[in-house]
């Protein structure tokens, strides 16, 4: 019946696409300028942690939970954003979404000291949780399949310009003024663009009722935590005894508790009461493009990470300067992403993933080859085509996952796309910094300066996410155009 009932809807929107042209590009337009707003948020903090390191008097194991926390909470509530997407109207849902964010970044501005900090990081993450496959699930309920490229064009431009313009203004900022004004700077914006979706937004879906298991919620808790939580604690001793476990210890209770709860959703999917419906994996080229996009959130992220802790502490380049190099790759980004869109819709994802996967590829494994003299040009040059690359590998995964997804499973596709996604670049996260500090200690006992020692541990760091991405270089040779899908899932 919750099929029928959502083939139905799928029906009327196209019937009455034209009728409504005017208002999806105003839902679409508010959607995209409020996750513009959480991403800025979520980059900012890149440049910020070796300052952070410093101002907090904390190690850098302790310091990546600013961002290890906010992806985990994104990890463990997206899953749930698949259930409010189809209880809730897109209005109230947006309100509540962007009141959350708001109410984390004053939590961020306020907090003294670390632990505070890493709470407020948290409160953020739910909102920004939603806003990801709220976007996403709209975008694929009110644009058509053959304009789609194009419009995930539009989301990688704010996914890419964000990433580009938050490091540099991370820089500024730390450059004249404490930490404290990164959320200081960001609470106005949130709080304006509150305002104008609470004016303007409008309702472009219908609630239908949706069962919400609250032991499958607990169990993806505890089971993404355990495997991020063991994988941070390979990498630095105070966050295993924080747990009270050593780091294999709840790394095997969360791969455990993960068993249990892909059992337990496959139980419940059979009367459409699963928290994450696994019926998407029926999909062969959704499950491909999930595989790789995972693979790519990790070793960007991972990157994303090292790069300022490498140019900062062993280049001696300030934040501000490193923002800067950073700048370039992520306007590139932005810039590339309209035609790539157009591109996907032209002449489908194969011709572009399968380039910017190889060129991804070069940059990681030039990457394992940094030194104490590296020239910042290099630097500069290899995180641009760095972005390149993404710019062509993400709006196709994007575009073609989701379009191999029923409509009726629309969002649990968003849903268990943005959770893996999450759940990977935190885990990307932990093992970079994990292995990097790893490699630093035994390099400091064998004898190295902590200069020769820490970019001995960035470069082991590096070529771990090169091999990993060994892995999305395969699988994009097997991306391909989504087949016509129908409401009930079959392609035809």
């Amino acid at each position: 019946m919750a099929d029928l009932d959502q083939t139905a809807r799928v029906t009327e929107q196209t019937d009455k696409g034209a009728d409504h042209t005017a208002r999806n590009r105003l839902v679409i337009a508010l959607l995209l300028g409020s996750t513009f707003v959480v991403f800025l948020n979520e980059t900012i903090m890149t440049v910020a942690l070796p300052r952070l390191m410093v101002a907090l008097d904390v190690s850098a194991g302790a310091v990546q939970w600013l961002t290890t926390a906010f992806l985990l909470t994104m990890a463990v509530v997206i899953p749930v954003t698949g259930f409010l997407i189809q209880r809730m109207n897109t209005r109230p849902i947006f309100i509540l979404a962007m009141s959350i964010f708001a109410l984390g970044t004053l939590i961020c501005a306020l907090s003294p000291g670390l632990e505070l900090l890493i709470f407020g990081r948290v409160v953020q993450a739910v909102g920004t949780a939603i806003m990801m496959p709220l976007l996403m699930t709209t975008v694929m309920t009110l644009v058509p399949p053959e304009a789609r490229g194009k419009t995930m064009g539009n989301i990688s431009i704010v996914i890419s310009v964000a990433p580009a313009i938050g490091p540099a203004i991370s820089g500024f900022i730390l450059n004249y003024m404490e930490w404290r004004w990164l959320f200081i700077l960001v609470l106005p914006i949130a709080l304006l663009a509150l305002v104008l979706g609470a004016k303007w937004m409008k309702n472009v879906t219908e609630p239908r009722y949706a069962p919400l298991d609250f032991l499958s919620v607990i169990l993806s808790a505890i089971a993404f935590g355990g495997i991020v939580y063991g994988l941070s604690g390979l990498g630095g001793e105070e966050t295993a005894e924080i747990a009270g476990l050593p780091a294999w210890g709840t790394l095997l209770i969360g791969a455990v508790v993960m068993v249990v709860f892909i059992l337990r959703q496959l139980s419940l999917q059979k009367k459409d009461a699963a928290l994450l419906d696994f019926r998407t994996f029926q999909s062969k080229l959704y499950s491909i493009c999930l595989a790789m996009l995972a693979i790519s959130m990790m070793t960007l992220l991972g990157t994303i990470i090292l790069l300022p802790i490498y140019t900062q502490n062993v280049l001696g380049i300030d934040a501000l300067q490193t923002g800067l190099i950073l700048m370039p790759g992520g306007l590139i980004m932005g810039l590339l992403a309209p035609s790539v869109g157009r591109l996907y819709d032209r002449i489908g994802p194969r011709p572009l993933v399968i380039p910017g996967a190889i060129l991804v590829a070069a940059v990681l494994w030039a990457l394992t080859r940094v030194g104490q003299d590296t020239s910042m040009w290099n630097i500069l040059i290899g995180h641009m085509v760095l972005s390149v690359g993404l710019a062509l590998v993400f709006t196709p995964l994007f575009t073609a996952g989701l379009g191999a997804v029923p409509p009726m499973l629309y969002s649990h596709g968003s849903a268990m796309l943005g959770s893996i996604q999450q759940v990977a670049g935190a885990a990307g996260v932990a093992l970079f910094v994990a292995v990097m500090s790893i490699q630093t200690r035994n390099s400091v006992a064998a004898g190295l300066d902590a200069t020769a020692a820490l970019t001995s541990g960035i470069q082991l760091a590096f070529m771990c996410g090169a091999a990993i991405f060994l892995v999305a270089l395969v699988l994009a040779f097997f991306v391909q155009r989504p087949p016509a899908v129908s409401a009930q899932g079959s392609a035809h």
